[in-house]
C-alpha cells in the first residue's frame, strides 16, 4: 500500500513539473520577449528532451515576469512573425542564386508541406531558412504540388533565382516538375522518365513569352532527387525485393526477420520481457519503424550483439521461436553488407555535408561494398550487387554494358586504397574512418520501353 501511495505522489509530482506556473498577467514588451524565450526556446526544448516523467524536470518560474493575456501574446507572435518574414525577404532580395527543398508529410490525419531555402552569402557562408509549413488539403496530385511550390517561391520573390529544388523520389513530385518544366530545361526527374531515342523538340521562346496563358500556367525550377531518400530506398525497397525474390535468401530472410519481429514485439509490449532482455544484453532492444531511416539495420545490429548461446535461452523464456545458426549468420552478414550504406545515410543527413563530397565518396563506397563479396556466404553474396548500381542506359549494346561494368568495378577496387591514403596519409588502415556516400540509379528501362 505504501508503494502505491508513493507511486501516486511521484505521478502527481511529474504532472506538476510540466505545469506552467500561474502568475499575474501583464502586457509589457519585455515580458513578451522573455515569455517567448521561456516557452519556445527553453520550455519546449526541455520538455521534448524529457524521457521519463519522474525525472527531475521542473518549469522554473520567471522572476519578476508576469504572463500576458492569451490574445495579447498571440498578437505579439503575429507581429514578430511579420518582422521575421520581412527581414527574410529583404535578405533574399540581395541574393542572386538559391536552392530550395520541398516535402509533404501527414500527421494526425492532416497533411503539411514544408519548404526550405539555402544560399551562400557574400562572405561564402552557407545560410538556410524555412519558407513555409502550410496545410495541404485534398489529394496530393502533381498540379496541387506544383501550384503550392510556385506560390511559395513567388511570395518571396524567387522567380529566376532558384537554381534547383530537391525533393524525395515520390512520383507526384517528379511529375509536377516534369510537367511544369519551362523551355525543356533538363532536370533529373525528366531524364529519368524519357527514353534515349526521342527526338529533341524546340520551342520559340519569344512566342511562348508573348502568348497569354489563360489557364494560369506556371513553371518550376530544375528538379533533383534527394540522395538521402534514394539511399533509404535502396536499404528498404531494393534490398527487400531482392531478398524476397532470390532463392538462396528468401526462406532464411523471412524466417529470421519473423523471429526478430516476435522478439521486438514481445520486448516492447511487456515490461517483464523488456527487463529480461536488459539482463542479457545490458540495454534495450530497438524496434524498427518505417519513418526512421536505418531503423531495421540498427534493430538487427542490437540483436546480433547478443551471442547465440545467450539469445536462444532468452527466446525460450519469452516463449518465442529460437534462431538457428544459419539464420543468425544471415543476420550478421546482412549487417556487414548494410553498414556502409547506413553510414552513408547518416552522413548525408548531416547539416555540414556538402554536395561536392558526393561523387568522391561514391567511388569509395562502391569499392568497399564490392570488396565484401569475398567474405560472404552464398546467402548474401549477391547483395552487394543490388546496392551498387549505376546507369548504363547510354550503352545500347549489351556486351559493351558488361564491359563498362567490369571496367568501373576494376577502377573502383584500384581507387579505394589510393583514396583512403589521400584522406588520411599518416593513418594506418585500421585507424581510418570511412566516408560513405552513394547515388541510387534507376533500373535500365530503355530496353523494356523498346519492347513495349
Amino acid at each position: 500500500m505504501a508503494e502505491m501511495v508513493q507511486e501516486v505522489k511521484m505521478a502527481e509530482m511529474a504532472r506538476s513539473r510540466i505545469r506552467t506556473p500561474a502568475v499575474i498577467c501583464s502586457s509589457s514588451q519585455s515580458n513578451y520577449e522573455e515569455m517567448f524565450d521561456y516557452t519556445v526556446k527553453r520550455l519546449m526544448k526541455e520538455a521534448a528532451e524529457l524521457r521519463d516523467p519522474t525525472e527531475h524536470y521542473h518549469a522554473q518560474p520567471l522572476d519578476g515576469v508576469k504572463l500576458p493575456q492569451r490574445k495579447s501574446f498571440a498578437g505579439y507572435l503575429e507581429r514578430e512573425y511579420d518582422i521575421m518574414d520581412a527581414n527574410l525577404k529583404a535578405t533574399l532580395g540581395e541574393v542572386d542564386f538559391v536552392s530550395t527543398t520541398a516535402d509533404i508529410w501527414t500527421v494526425n490525419n492532416k497533411s503539411f508541406m514544408g519548404v526550405t531555402i539555402h544560399w551562400i552569402n557574400s562572405t561564402l557562408q552557407r545560410n538556410k531558412a524555412a519558407l513555409a509549413c502550410k496545410r495541404i488539403r485534398g489529394r496530393h496530385t502533381y498540379d496541387v504540388i506544383g501550384a503550392e511550390i510556385e506560390e511559395i517561391h513567388s511570395s518571396y520573390g524567387l522567380h529566376g533565382k532558384v537554381v534547383a529544388t530537391v525533393t524525395d523520389n515520390a512520383s507526384n513530385f517528379a511529375k509536377a516538375f516534369r510537367v511544369y518544366q519551362p523551355c525543356n530545361l533538363e532536370s533529373e526527374s525528366e531524364n529519368e522518365e524519357e527514353g534515349d531515342d526521342e527526338e529533341p523538340t524546340f520551342t520559340d521562346v519569344i512566342e511562348a513569352l508573348s502568348t497569354a496563358s489563360g489557364d494560369g500556367q506556371f513553371s518550376l525550377p530544375p528538379h533533383y532527387r534527394c540522395a538521402s531518400h534514394t539511399i533509404n530506398l535502396i536499404s528498404t525497397s531494393d534490398v527487400d525485393k531482392h531478398l524476397n525474390s532470390c532463392a538462396d535468401t528468401k526462406a532464411v530472410y523471412r524466417s529470421s526477420i519473423a523471429k526478430c519481429t516476435a522478439l521486438w514485439t514481445k520486448a516492447s509490449r511487456s515490461t517483464l520481457a523488456s527487463e529480461q532482455v536488459e539482463e542479457v544484453s545490458r540495454r534495450k532492444l530497438m524496434v524498427p519503424t518505417s519513418t526512421r531511416w536505418n531503423s531495421l539495420y540498427e534493430a538487427i545490429s542490437r540483436i546480433i550483439t547478443i551471442p547465440l548461446n545467450e539469445l536462444n535461452p532468452l527466446c525460450v523464456k519469452l516463449g518465442i521461436k529460437c534462431l538457428n545458426e544459419r539464420e543468425y549468420q544471415f543476420l550478421k552478414e546482412y549487417c556487414t553488407v548494410m553498414k556502409p550504406l547506413t553510414v552513408a545515410l547518416d552522413i548525408l543527413q548531416g547539416d555540414e555535408c556538402t554536395y561536392g563530397a558526393l561523387l568522391p565518396t561514391l567511388t569509395s563506397l562502391m569499392s568497399k561494398t564490392l570488396a565484401l563479396k569475398d567474405d560472404l556466404s552464398r546467402m548474401t553474396a549477391s547483395l552487394p550487387d543490388v546496392i551498387v548500381k549505376f546507369k548504363l542506359r547510354w550503352l545500347r549494346d549489351e556486351r559493351r554494358r558488361e564491359h563498362v561494368k567490369e571496367l568501373l568495378t576494376t577502377e573502383c577496387r584500384k581507387a579505394a586504397p589510393a583514396m583512403t591514403m589521400l584522406m588520411c596519409p599518416n593513418c594506418q588502415p585500421a585507424q581510418l574512418k570511412w566516408t560513405f556516400l552513394i547515388l541510387r540509379t534507376s533500373p535500365q528501362k530503355a530496353s523494356q520501353q523498346k519492347k513495349k
